[in-house]
Protein backbone atom coordinates (compact mmCIF):
# COMPACT_ATOMS: atom_id res chain seq x y z
CA UNK A 1 0.00 0.00 0.00
CA UNK A 2 2.81 2.60 1.14
CA UNK A 3 4.83 1.47 -2.31
CA UNK A 4 1.61 1.86 -4.66
CA UNK A 5 1.16 5.08 -2.90
CA UNK A 6 4.12 6.11 -3.17
CA UNK A 7 4.24 5.48 -7.03
CA UNK A 8 1.44 7.74 -7.05
CA UNK A 9 2.76 10.78 -5.57
CA UNK A 10 6.05 10.14 -7.92
CA UNK A 11 3.65 10.04 -11.21
CA UNK A 12 1.95 13.36 -10.29
CA UNK A 13 5.17 15.34 -10.44
CA UNK A 14 5.54 13.95 -13.55
CA UNK A 15 2.31 14.67 -15.16
CA UNK A 16 2.81 18.28 -13.63
CA UNK A 17 6.06 18.39 -15.16
CA UNK A 18 4.39 17.07 -18.71
CA UNK A 19 1.61 19.59 -18.66
CA UNK A 20 4.23 22.24 -18.08
CA UNK A 21 5.88 21.46 -21.20
CA UNK A 22 2.23 21.08 -23.19
CA UNK A 23 1.61 24.34 -22.27
CA UNK A 24 5.26 25.79 -22.90
CA UNK A 25 5.10 24.21 -26.61
CA UNK A 26 1.73 25.92 -27.02
CA UNK A 27 2.98 29.27 -26.07
CA UNK A 28 6.08 28.65 -28.38
CA UNK A 29 3.72 28.00 -31.39
CA UNK A 30 1.54 31.13 -30.13
CA UNK A 31 5.06 33.05 -30.67
CA UNK A 32 6.01 31.55 -33.43
CA UNK A 33 2.39 32.08 -35.19
CA UNK A 34 3.18 35.52 -34.23
CA UNK A 35 6.20 36.25 -35.63
CA UNK A 36 5.07 34.80 -38.71
CA UNK A 37 1.79 36.83 -38.83
CA UNK A 38 4.83 39.67 -37.96
CA UNK A 39 6.69 38.92 -40.97
CA UNK A 40 3.74 38.50 -43.01
CA UNK A 41 2.21 41.54 -41.85
CA UNK A 42 5.80 43.32 -42.41
CA UNK A 43 5.88 41.90 -45.85
CA UNK A 44 2.87 43.29 -46.88
CA UNK A 45 3.29 46.47 -45.90
CA UNK A 46 6.71 46.13 -47.43
CA UNK A 47 4.95 45.06 -50.53
CA UNK A 48 2.33 47.90 -50.41
CA UNK A 49 5.52 50.03 -49.68
CA UNK A 50 6.91 49.24 -53.16
CA UNK A 51 4.15 49.21 -55.17
CA UNK A 52 3.70 52.64 -53.48
CA UNK A 53 6.83 53.55 -54.92
CA UNK A 54 6.74 51.85 -58.20
CA UNK A 55 3.23 53.86 -58.58
CA UNK A 56 4.86 57.07 -57.56
CA UNK A 57 8.00 56.39 -59.62
CA UNK A 58 5.26 55.80 -62.91
CA UNK A 59 3.57 58.99 -62.05
CA UNK A 60 7.06 60.86 -62.00
CA UNK A 61 8.05 59.40 -65.12
CA UNK A 62 4.62 59.68 -67.14
CA UNK A 63 4.75 63.85 -65.49
CA UNK A 64 8.59 64.11 -66.73
CA UNK A 65 7.08 62.50 -70.13
CA UNK A 66 4.36 65.06 -70.06
CA UNK A 67 6.76 68.05 -69.45
CA UNK A 68 9.04 66.75 -72.21
CA UNK A 69 6.30 66.91 -75.12
CA UNK A 70 4.90 70.19 -73.70
CA UNK A 71 8.87 71.73 -73.75
CA UNK A 72 9.21 70.22 -77.17
CA UNK A 73 5.66 71.62 -78.53
CA UNK A 74 6.25 74.87 -76.98
CA UNK A 75 9.80 74.40 -78.66
CA UNK A 76 7.80 73.92 -82.16
CA UNK A 77 4.84 77.15 -81.31
CA UNK A 78 7.58 79.73 -82.46
CA UNK A 79 8.08 78.45 -85.67
CA UNK A 80 4.51 77.45 -86.54
CA UNK A 81 2.57 81.10 -85.25
CA UNK A 82 5.88 82.42 -86.93
CA UNK A 83 4.41 81.24 -90.12
CA UNK A 84 1.32 82.15 -89.40
CA UNK A 85 1.81 85.98 -88.38
CA UNK A 86 3.56 86.03 -91.34
CA UNK A 87 0.47 85.16 -93.80
CA UNK A 88 -1.78 86.94 -91.17
CA UNK A 89 -2.89 89.93 -93.47
CA UNK A 90 -2.93 88.32 -96.32
CA UNK A 91 -5.08 85.21 -95.25
CA UNK A 92 -7.79 88.53 -93.56
CA UNK A 93 -7.45 89.65 -97.46
CA UNK A 94 -8.81 86.60 -99.08
CA UNK A 95 -11.90 86.08 -96.10
CA UNK A 96 -14.32 87.18 -98.23
CA UNK A 97 -13.34 85.04 -101.11
CA UNK A 98 -12.37 81.48 -99.12
CA UNK A 99 -15.14 79.21 -98.77
CA UNK A 100 -15.21 77.14 -95.74
CA UNK A 101 -15.71 73.73 -94.28
CA UNK A 102 -15.20 71.98 -98.42
CA UNK A 103 -12.34 69.46 -98.64
CA UNK A 104 -12.40 70.42 -102.43
CA UNK A 105 -12.06 74.20 -103.95
CA UNK A 106 -13.38 75.60 -107.61
CA UNK A 107 -10.35 75.78 -110.21
CA UNK A 108 -11.82 79.53 -110.20
CA UNK A 109 -11.89 80.36 -106.71
CA UNK A 110 -8.40 79.00 -106.46
CA UNK A 111 -7.23 81.20 -109.32
CA UNK A 112 -8.82 84.23 -107.37
CA UNK A 113 -7.21 83.58 -104.24
CA UNK A 114 -3.35 83.25 -105.66
CA UNK A 115 -3.89 86.91 -107.39
CA UNK A 116 -5.09 88.52 -104.62
CA UNK A 117 -2.23 86.89 -102.37
CA UNK A 118 -0.44 89.05 -105.06
CA UNK A 119 1.01 86.25 -107.06
CA UNK A 120 1.66 87.06 -110.61
CA UNK A 121 -0.61 85.81 -113.02
CA UNK A 122 1.84 83.95 -114.73
CA UNK A 123 2.83 82.31 -111.76
CA UNK A 124 -0.38 81.17 -111.28
CA UNK A 125 -0.91 79.81 -114.63
CA UNK A 126 2.50 77.95 -114.09
CA UNK A 127 0.93 76.37 -110.79
CA UNK A 128 -2.56 75.27 -111.97
CA UNK A 129 -2.27 74.01 -115.78
CA UNK A 130 -3.25 70.85 -115.91
CA UNK A 131 -5.61 71.10 -112.36
CA UNK A 132 -9.63 69.48 -112.63
CA UNK A 133 -11.99 71.71 -111.85
CA UNK A 134 -12.60 70.68 -108.19
CA UNK A 135 -9.17 71.33 -106.76
CA UNK A 136 -8.02 69.72 -103.39
CA UNK A 137 -5.37 70.43 -100.90
CA UNK A 138 -3.06 67.47 -101.48
CA UNK A 139 -3.18 68.84 -105.34
CA UNK A 140 -2.56 72.15 -104.74
CA UNK A 141 0.20 72.14 -101.98
CA UNK A 142 2.37 69.67 -104.39
CA UNK A 143 1.96 72.74 -107.00
CA UNK A 144 2.74 75.56 -105.03
CA UNK A 145 5.93 74.11 -103.23
CA UNK A 146 7.11 72.99 -106.91
CA UNK A 147 7.53 76.60 -107.61
CA UNK A 148 10.53 77.12 -105.20
CA UNK A 149 12.53 73.63 -106.30
CA UNK A 150 14.01 75.72 -109.34
CA UNK A 151 15.82 77.61 -106.23
CA UNK A 152 19.89 76.50 -106.27
CA UNK A 153 20.38 74.26 -102.75
CA UNK A 154 23.01 75.86 -100.52
CA UNK A 155 25.53 73.87 -98.77
CA UNK A 156 25.49 75.64 -95.15
CA UNK A 157 28.40 72.98 -93.62
CA UNK A 158 32.02 73.51 -93.64
CA UNK A 159 31.24 77.50 -94.06
CA UNK A 160 35.15 79.55 -94.24
CA UNK A 161 35.73 81.65 -91.37
CA UNK A 162 35.66 83.96 -90.51
CA UNK A 163 31.89 83.46 -93.66
CA UNK A 164 31.03 86.84 -94.91
CA UNK A 165 27.94 88.46 -96.06
CA UNK A 166 27.44 91.50 -97.35
CA UNK A 167 24.01 92.85 -97.24
CA UNK A 168 22.21 95.23 -100.11
CA UNK A 169 19.10 96.64 -100.54
CA UNK A 170 17.23 100.63 -101.21
CA UNK A 171 16.43 102.79 -97.77
CA UNK A 172 13.42 101.46 -95.79
CA UNK A 173 13.76 97.79 -96.75
CA UNK A 174 14.71 96.76 -93.36
CA UNK A 175 18.67 96.20 -93.90
CA UNK A 176 19.81 97.55 -90.38
CA UNK A 177 17.30 95.47 -88.39
CA UNK A 178 17.89 92.31 -90.10
CA UNK A 179 21.57 93.01 -89.63
CA UNK A 180 20.82 93.01 -85.67
CA UNK A 181 18.76 89.79 -86.01
CA UNK A 182 21.73 87.68 -88.50
CA UNK A 183 23.56 88.43 -86.15
CA UNK A 184 21.72 87.50 -82.82
CA UNK A 185 20.93 84.37 -84.84
CA UNK A 186 24.71 83.22 -85.31
CA UNK A 187 24.93 83.98 -81.92
CA UNK A 188 22.80 81.60 -80.70
CA UNK A 189 24.02 79.22 -82.51
CA UNK A 190 27.07 79.76 -80.50
CA UNK A 191 29.08 81.78 -83.35
CA UNK A 192 31.08 84.97 -82.71
CA UNK A 193 30.28 87.85 -84.87
CA UNK A 194 31.27 91.02 -86.04
CA UNK A 195 29.36 93.95 -87.96
CA UNK A 196 30.65 96.54 -90.55
CA UNK A 197 28.90 99.89 -91.07
CA UNK A 198 29.15 100.23 -94.32
CA UNK A 199 26.58 101.86 -94.75
CA UNK A 200 28.61 105.72 -94.78
CA UNK A 201 26.02 107.40 -97.02
CA UNK A 202 22.50 107.16 -94.94
CA UNK A 203 22.39 109.48 -92.02
CA UNK A 204 22.17 107.43 -88.76
CA UNK A 205 22.88 104.29 -90.34
CA UNK A 206 25.73 104.31 -88.84
CA UNK A 207 24.15 105.15 -85.00
CA UNK A 208 21.44 102.53 -85.79
CA UNK A 209 23.59 99.95 -86.34
CA UNK A 210 25.80 100.57 -83.28
CA UNK A 211 22.98 100.34 -81.29
CA UNK A 212 21.44 97.14 -82.29
CA UNK A 213 25.45 96.16 -81.97
CA UNK A 214 25.50 97.07 -78.10
CA UNK A 215 21.97 95.26 -77.65
CA UNK A 216 23.15 92.27 -78.71
CA UNK A 217 26.66 92.26 -77.77
CA UNK A 218 28.65 92.17 -80.81
CA UNK A 219 31.60 94.27 -81.75
CA UNK A 220 31.60 96.71 -84.38
CA UNK A 221 34.03 98.52 -87.18
CA UNK A 222 32.66 101.93 -87.86
CA UNK A 223 34.01 105.32 -89.01
CA UNK A 224 31.87 108.67 -89.62
CA UNK A 225 29.14 109.40 -92.50
CA UNK A 226 30.54 110.00 -95.43
CA UNK A 227 33.66 108.24 -95.18
CA UNK A 228 34.53 105.15 -97.71
CA UNK A 229 32.99 102.13 -96.82
CA UNK A 230 34.87 99.85 -98.96
CA UNK A 231 37.89 100.69 -96.06
CA UNK A 232 35.27 99.66 -93.52
CA UNK A 233 34.83 96.76 -95.23
CA UNK A 234 38.40 95.90 -95.21
CA UNK A 235 38.98 96.60 -91.54
CA UNK A 236 36.07 94.19 -90.58
CA UNK A 237 37.35 91.21 -92.37
CA UNK A 238 40.78 92.13 -91.36
CA UNK A 239 39.69 92.34 -87.51
CA UNK A 240 37.54 89.06 -88.30
CA UNK A 241 40.90 87.40 -89.56
CA UNK A 242 42.93 88.37 -86.43
CA UNK A 243 40.47 87.82 -83.97
CA UNK A 244 39.38 84.33 -85.30
CA UNK A 245 35.63 85.68 -85.46
CA UNK A 246 33.19 83.03 -87.48
CA UNK A 247 30.91 85.56 -88.99
CA UNK A 248 31.22 89.09 -90.91
CA UNK A 249 27.85 91.24 -91.65
CA UNK A 250 28.66 94.20 -93.23
CA UNK A 251 26.14 96.23 -94.17
CA UNK A 252 25.82 98.93 -97.26
CA UNK A 253 24.10 102.25 -98.37
CA UNK A 254 20.44 101.81 -99.81
CA UNK A 255 21.26 102.44 -103.29
CA UNK A 256 18.42 102.56 -105.72
CA UNK A 257 19.56 100.36 -108.54
CA UNK A 258 18.82 104.14 -111.01
CA UNK A 259 21.86 105.39 -109.24
CA UNK A 260 25.20 104.72 -111.17
CA UNK A 261 27.89 106.23 -108.71
CA UNK A 262 26.42 104.39 -105.90
CA UNK A 263 26.14 101.23 -107.81
CA UNK A 264 29.93 101.47 -109.08
CA UNK A 265 30.65 102.14 -105.45
CA UNK A 266 29.01 98.49 -104.16
CA UNK A 267 31.16 96.61 -106.84
CA UNK A 268 34.32 98.71 -105.42
CA UNK A 269 33.02 97.05 -101.98
CA UNK A 270 32.93 93.61 -102.80
CA UNK A 271 36.31 94.01 -104.80
CA UNK A 272 37.94 95.22 -101.44
CA UNK A 273 36.13 92.31 -99.82
CA UNK A 274 38.05 89.84 -102.02
CA UNK A 275 41.64 91.90 -101.40
CA UNK A 276 40.79 91.69 -97.71
CA UNK A 277 40.29 87.70 -97.28
CA UNK A 278 39.97 85.36 -100.52
CA UNK A 279 36.92 84.20 -101.99
CA UNK A 280 35.04 87.14 -99.65
CA UNK A 281 32.13 87.94 -99.98
CA UNK A 282 30.91 84.60 -99.68
CA UNK A 283 27.25 85.45 -99.83
CA UNK A 284 25.66 88.96 -100.81
CA UNK A 285 21.96 88.83 -99.09
CA UNK A 286 19.73 90.83 -100.86
CA UNK A 287 17.07 92.52 -98.70
CA UNK A 288 13.47 93.04 -99.81
CA UNK A 289 10.70 94.48 -97.84
CA UNK A 290 7.78 92.39 -98.46
CA UNK A 291 5.04 95.03 -98.20
CA UNK A 292 6.04 95.95 -101.79
CA UNK A 293 5.13 92.53 -103.23
CA UNK A 294 5.92 91.88 -106.99
CA UNK A 295 7.39 95.74 -107.10
CA UNK A 296 10.41 94.21 -105.17
CA UNK A 297 11.44 91.86 -108.05
CA UNK A 298 12.83 94.75 -110.56
CA UNK A 299 14.85 95.56 -107.70
CA UNK A 300 16.60 92.33 -106.60
CA UNK A 301 17.07 91.94 -110.84
CA UNK A 302 18.66 94.94 -111.09
CA UNK A 303 21.13 94.30 -108.00
CA UNK A 304 21.62 91.22 -109.10
CA UNK A 305 23.19 92.08 -112.60
CA UNK A 306 25.09 94.12 -110.84
CA UNK A 307 27.05 92.46 -108.33
CA UNK A 308 25.13 88.90 -108.15
CA UNK A 309 23.13 88.21 -105.21
CA UNK A 310 23.33 84.74 -104.04
CA UNK A 311 20.30 85.10 -101.93
CA UNK A 312 16.59 86.61 -100.76
CA UNK A 313 15.61 87.92 -97.34
CA UNK A 314 12.14 89.01 -97.30
CA UNK A 315 11.06 91.22 -94.73
CA UNK A 316 7.33 93.13 -92.78
CA UNK A 317 5.53 90.24 -94.24
CA UNK A 318 3.25 90.68 -91.19
CA UNK A 319 2.68 93.88 -92.38
CA UNK A 320 1.43 92.63 -96.24
CA UNK A 321 -1.35 91.31 -97.57
CA UNK A 322 1.18 90.23 -100.72
CA UNK A 323 2.19 86.64 -98.81
CA UNK A 324 1.85 85.21 -102.85
CA UNK A 325 4.54 87.41 -104.00
CA UNK A 326 7.25 84.76 -102.21
CA UNK A 327 6.36 82.85 -105.36
CA UNK A 328 6.93 85.46 -107.74
CA UNK A 329 9.99 86.40 -106.00
CA UNK A 330 11.12 82.50 -106.05
CA UNK A 331 10.56 81.94 -109.10
CA UNK A 332 11.21 84.55 -111.15
CA UNK A 333 15.09 85.01 -109.66
CA UNK A 334 15.80 81.76 -109.24
CA UNK A 335 16.95 82.26 -106.28
CA UNK A 336 16.86 81.09 -102.55
CA UNK A 337 14.89 83.04 -100.11
CA UNK A 338 17.16 82.23 -96.84
CA UNK A 339 15.00 84.08 -94.48
CA UNK A 340 12.07 85.93 -94.12
CA UNK A 341 11.42 88.40 -91.15
CA UNK A 342 8.34 89.47 -89.42
CA UNK A 343 7.94 91.83 -85.93
CA UNK A 344 11.24 94.17 -84.70
CA UNK A 345 12.36 91.61 -82.13
CA UNK A 346 15.76 90.56 -82.53
CA UNK A 347 14.61 87.19 -82.45
CA UNK A 348 11.52 87.43 -85.28
CA UNK A 349 13.84 85.92 -88.38
CA UNK A 350 13.19 82.40 -89.08
CA UNK A 351 14.84 80.22 -91.74
CA UNK A 352 12.86 80.33 -94.66
CA UNK A 353 10.69 76.51 -95.54
CA UNK A 354 8.41 75.87 -98.60
CA UNK A 355 6.59 73.54 -97.05
CA UNK A 356 5.84 75.44 -93.74
CA UNK A 357 5.29 78.48 -95.91
CA UNK A 358 2.77 76.34 -98.14
CA UNK A 359 1.23 74.53 -95.22
CA UNK A 360 0.47 78.09 -93.37
CA UNK A 361 -1.00 79.48 -96.69
CA UNK A 362 -3.03 76.43 -96.95
CA UNK A 363 -4.00 76.03 -93.32
CA UNK A 364 -5.98 79.47 -94.64
CA UNK A 365 -7.30 78.86 -97.56
CA UNK A 366 -8.58 75.56 -96.61
CA UNK A 367 -10.79 75.99 -93.39
CA UNK A 368 -12.53 73.63 -91.60
CA UNK A 369 -15.43 75.96 -89.39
Amino acid sequence: MFSIFKRKKKEEPQKEELQEEIVEQEEVEVVQNDVVEDNIEEKIEIDQESNLDETSKSKEQEEITQESKEEEQEQDQPKQSFFARALNKTLENLKSTIPVGVEKIDFDTIEEILIESDMEYEIVEKAMTGLSDKISRKDLRHRLVSLFEHAPEVDTTNLPKPFVELIIGVNGAGKTTTIAKLANRYKSEGKSVILGAGDTFRAAAIEQLSIWASKIDVPIIKTKQGHDSSAVAFDTIHSAVSKGIDHVIIDTAGRLQTQTNLNNELKKIVKVCGKANDGAPHRKLMILDGTQGNSAIAQAKAFNEIVGVDGIIVTKLDGTAKGGALFSISNQLELPIFYIGVGESKDDLVEFSPDKFVDGLLDGIYTTN
